[in-house]
This record gives C-alpha cells, structure tokens and sequence, in this order.
C-alpha cells in the first residue's frame, strides 16, 4: 500500500499521512506488530521534511495506534496495546496536571500568599474566563448537513461557547451569500475543515478570524466497517449527496474497497425500507440511526459513521477561545 501526499488540497501534510496511515492499521492492511518506515526513510520517499513524518507519527501514537520503540522503530500496536496507550496517555495527562498544580502553589506560597487567598484568586479567575467564554459566538462551516449538525451539538468547546452551524452553500449562494457573510463579520471565530480552509478566507474579509481544524473518522467506526464480510452489501443512509462522498471517499483511502456500497438520501419511509431489505449491514450518519434501526432485522448490523475533530484541533480551538486577546480583535 502506497503512501502519498497532496500539496494542493490544503490540508496539512502531516494530517494527510497521518490519516492514511490511521486507515491502513484500522483496516488491518498494517496488521499489529508491522514495523513503518523510519522518519528519515518516509521523508526521503515523499520528499516532506522529517518533522512532517514525526508529526504524523506522534499523532497516531497519541490515539494508541503505534508504538515508537527507543533503538528498534515505530511499530503497529495491538488493540489491547491500543487501549492501554489511551489509558495511560490520559492518566500521565493527570499527573501532569497535578504537577503543574503543585510547581503553582509552590511558587505561590513562597512568594508569601496564603492558600485562602491563592485559592479566592484562582477561583475568580476561572468565573472571568467562564463568563468570556459565555460571550463568544463560534461559526461553524462545512458543506453537509450531517457533519454540520453533529459538529454543533457534541464539540466541547467551553462552558456556554455558543456554536452556529452555517452551510457553506449559504456563502456560496448569490441569493444567500450577502447576508451570510455579514452574519460572519458579528463571529468572534470562524471554524471549519482544512478540505475548505482557503475557499472559505476566499469568501469572507480578511479581518474575520478564520481557522481550520481536521476532521477524523472515529476509530471504531472504522474496525467495525473493517469487520464486515467481504462482498457484503452496505446501505449507506445519510441525507446528503455529499456526505455519502465523503464517506466513501474516506472508506477507499483506508483501503476498505470490499464492501459493495448503495447509498440513500431519501427521508421516504419506503425508501428506507428498501435500502435496509436490500443490505447486509448498514452505515448511517449521524441523526438516522432510529430510521434504520426502525426498519431494520434484528440482528442487522448498523454503524453510526462519525467524523470528530483531531486531538490537536481542539487543543488549538480551545487556546484561542482562552486567548484575551480574541474579543478585542
């Protein structure tokens, strides 16, 4: 299986190999205990520098998917191995924090404040970025209804962070795009995937604060899909053509070409009947699972295909929300 990367796409060259790679192990095409190439050799091969590799790298061993062994390489983990690297990435996470806590009250309490006060301090502080983050309005675009809703409802971006789903048809729309774009200028922060990064700077001033963030299937959406038989007939039920696009874009990337693929758009009850009697298994996106379990045998497999945000793109969305600077600019 060979890697690639696309300078022209505008997504990051380290998330590109990063998720090909994901797909590769999630698959099983790179089975538990496979050794990758070494950064040197992987960048020499694609031509990226090796940071780009050792970015790609750290962020598949963030998510327990390899292990980087000192002298000997990085190799593929286990799904054991997987869940305990999770388990102890977030509890050295933990003991970081309470690292970082104790270095603070040391410092405090040398400096002479007392912990009442230290702690009157702390609070206080924490109500002043509670009520900021309270006041910030957060646009999110992208060009599917689906991952536009799902996005607006689960991502935690902070207490009382308000979020506003916008369709990028909105923008691109003659009849519409005026307006939508003079809604942007009231955002505090302009949010959507790197695949429409540029067209959407294109679209809006220069002075609206605009950022990318990358968008990840969700692991166990992916093995489950690997599990299917080969051959099996999937009914993919979503409520955009786009959407079942990206899906199936995302399925050929990580390898997954066993399955024969119909997809359905239709809310028609009979249509959704149709499309459950017809396949094996189902894959629906998020918001039609009741449809299709309503429809389906009972013992018919469904997977709910997610897209989250990567560890690092919330990490840098909740930086800038924090950021005092954002509401002044």
């Amino acid at each position: 299986m060979t890697l690639k990367v696309d300078r022209d796409n505008g997504i990051p060259l380290y998330v590109q190999l990063r998720e090909q790679i994901a797909g590769f192990i999630q698959s099983g095409l790179w089975h538990p205990g496979f050794k990758l190439p070494t950064e040197r050799q992987l960048a020499e091969v694609l031509d990226v520098s090796r940071n780009t590799i050792s970015l790609a790298y750290k962020g598949l061993a963030d998510r327990g998917l390899v292990d980087s062994q000192q002298g000997r390489g990085t190799f593929v983990s286990g799904c054991q191995a997987g869940q305990q690297a999770a388990e102890d990435k977030a509890e050295r996470s933990q003991q970081q924090l309470e690292m970082l806590t104790d270095s603070f009250l040391q410092c405090v309490l040398d400096m002479g404040f007392d912990l009442s006060t230290v702690e009157t301090t702390v609070q206080r502080r924490i109500e002043i970025k509670r009520t900021m983050l309270s006041e910030i309005t957060v646009a999110f675009i992208e060009c599917n209804r689906e991952q536009l809703d799902y996005f607006s409802r689960s991502l935690q971006l902070g207490a009382g962070v308000t979020v506003i789903p916008v369709l990028l048809s909105r923008l691109l729309n003659e009849e519409t795009s005026q307006k939508a774009q003079a809604r942007m200028e009231s955002m505090d922060l302009v949010v959507t995937t790197f695949f429409h990064l540029q067209e959407v700077r294109s679209l809006l001033s220069d002075d609206i604060k605009t950022v990318g963030i990358a968008l990840d299937p969700e692991m166990e959406t992916m093995v489950r899909i690997a599990q299917l038989p080969q051959q099996a007939k999937v009914g993919l039920l979503c409520l955009s053509d786009i959407f079942a696009e990206r899906v199936m874009k995302s399925l050929n990337q990580s390898g997954l070409n066993h399955l024969r693929l119909q997809a359905e758009t239709s809310l028609e009850r009979s249509a959704v009947c149709r499309l459950a009697c017809n396949s094996d298994a189902l894959v629906v996106s998020p918001g039609r699972r009741q449809e299709a379990q309503a429809v389906s045998c009972s013992d018919q497999t469904i997977i709910e295909f997610i897209y989250k945000p990567d560890a690092g793109s919330i990490n840098t969305l909740h930086n800038l929300l924090l950021d005092d600077d954002l509401r002044e600019e």
